[in-house]
């Protein structure tokens, strides 16, 4: 295997070693976390500075210098030449379900561990993809538009229930199904897409290409991640092969649709209407400036990226990533890191157990050096994975005194594939 590049040495295997304190631990909270969130993080005993709003780039650069963890939404964007002024960083928590907004490699190559929230919103967006259909069945948005116009149009030209219709659904996961769920209830046809061979609920129907899927269904909506190969999924060729007269909900991500595209498709009729909550550029703050092609298109309900926004699902967000970012501080727990070998060993109470837990480059015979120095104690309990080009190891060891403490951490910290080395006592 080839070595991947070395990234630069942190000063964290020549720093003194003390005890871990939790009260040393400094938090930066920023777009105003969700109470739950905050409120786990301080009752953890940490330091928690929390902002409404992200923070201009300058003096969000000043801010990362000396904390352990930051927390974010989807605006601040910690790209590698924001956390490179990081130099006590080990933790990011995105309260969201995305984490595009992270330079997740280079978090990964400087032991900085990435967390997420994959399902806390899926009722929330499931339940607006349900809402949304409806509206666009009754042509609800431009009644309501007409109506504020002070325009009386009572009509049911085009206007239909959505029992008996079916539902395409473009990326069958916690969204995807969930939303299978609620529209097998309410009497629709189901069918699906996924890349992956996912077992089906209720009554929903796998199809076997995408091409099946939008030319059977009457409602098209999306549930996948944006990746290369998801990038303007929903072309002009793909709109075309829609049938006339269906809709397209787009509450997933704006690159998967060509915004255009789909503006022409709604105002030449051969989309009967659509629901857009992501769009391929957003506004940075609230207020004046959005800018569409889809202004104005009939029946055509735009919202601005609040499929994931209520109260209960900002709540979940909020103790889902907060309780992850506890854990991986105290413990060094990974389980759900998104850049990260998924690591997880429960912590003994005795008192003379030291944690080592140590980020490497993935190359062979990492491990056996490691294992040299831990190998003259004993180890109650050990565990190592990998994930692309890093490798994670946990371990619990008997140490009976500071200077062996100190000659763990100076050993191991030297080794030339060391990332990042942490030491739990």
């Amino acid at each position: 295997m080839t070595s991947p590049p070395k990234p630069e040495r942190r000063a964290t295997g020549q720093k003194p070693l003390k005890p871990f304190n939790n009260g040393d631990i400094k938090v930066l909270l920023l777009e105003g976390i969700n109470t739950t969130g905050v409120n786990i993080l301080k009752n953890a005993g940490y330091q928690v500075e929390a902002h409404p709003k992200a923070l201009p780039v300058e003096v969000l650069k000043e801010k990362i210098k000396d904390v352990h963890v930051i927390g974010l939404r989807s605006k601040t964007q910690l790209t590698a030449d924001v956390l490179k002024e990081a130099k006590n960083l080990l933790v990011i928590g995105c309260f969201c379900i995305g984490t595009n907004q992270v330079d997740l490699a280079y978090a990964a190559e400087h032991g900085i561990a990435v967390f997420n929230s994959p399902f806390s919103n899926s009722r929330s967006v499931a339940e607006l993809a349900i809402a949304e259909i409806v509206a666009l069945s009754r042509q609800l948005g431009d009644r309501n538009n007409e109506l504020h116009r002070g325009f009386w149009n009572k009509t049911s030209n085009g206007c239909r229930e959505i029992r008996g219709k079916t539902i395409g659904i473009v990326g069958y996961g916690h969204i995807g199904s969930q939303l299978s769920v609620l529209a097998d209830a309410m009497g629709m046809r189901v069918i699906f897409f996924d890349t992956l061979q996912l077992m089906p609920l209720g009554t929903a129907q796998p199809v076997a290409s995408l091409d099946d899927l939008l030319a059977n269904a009457d409602f098209v909506t999306l549930h996948v991640p944006e990746t290369p190969e998801t990038k303007n999924m929903i072309g002009e060729r793909e709109i075309k092969i829609m049938k006339k007269g269906s809709y397209l909900i787009n509450l997933a991500r704006g690159t998967l649709v060509d915004i255009p595209a789909l503006a022409a498709a709604l105002k030449s009729g051969h989309l009967a209407g659509a629901a857009v909550d992501v769009f391929p550029v957003e506004p940075y703050a609230n207020g004046p400036g959005f800018e569409s092609e889809l202004v104005g298109a009939p029946n055509t309900i735009l919202t601005p990226h609040v499929g994931g926004s209520t109260e209960e699902a900002q709540s979940s967000i909020g103790v889902e990533v907060g309780s992850a970012l506890v854990r991986y501080v105290n413990n060094g727990t990974t389980l759900g890191a998104v850049n990260f070998p998924e690591c997880d060993v429960r912590l003994p109470a005795d008192q003379k157990t030291v944690r080592v837990l140590n980020v490497h480059q993935n190359v062979p015979g990492v491990l056996k050096q490691i294992n040299k120095v831990l190998s003259e104690f004993n180890i109650e309990k050990q565990i190592c994975d990998s994930k692309e080009n890093i490798a994670y190891l946990m371990a619990d060891l008997n140490v009976d005194s500071e200077s062996d403490l100190i000659k763990i951490n100076e050993l191991v910290s030297s080794m030339p594939e060391n990332i990042r080395t942490r030491l739990l006592y």
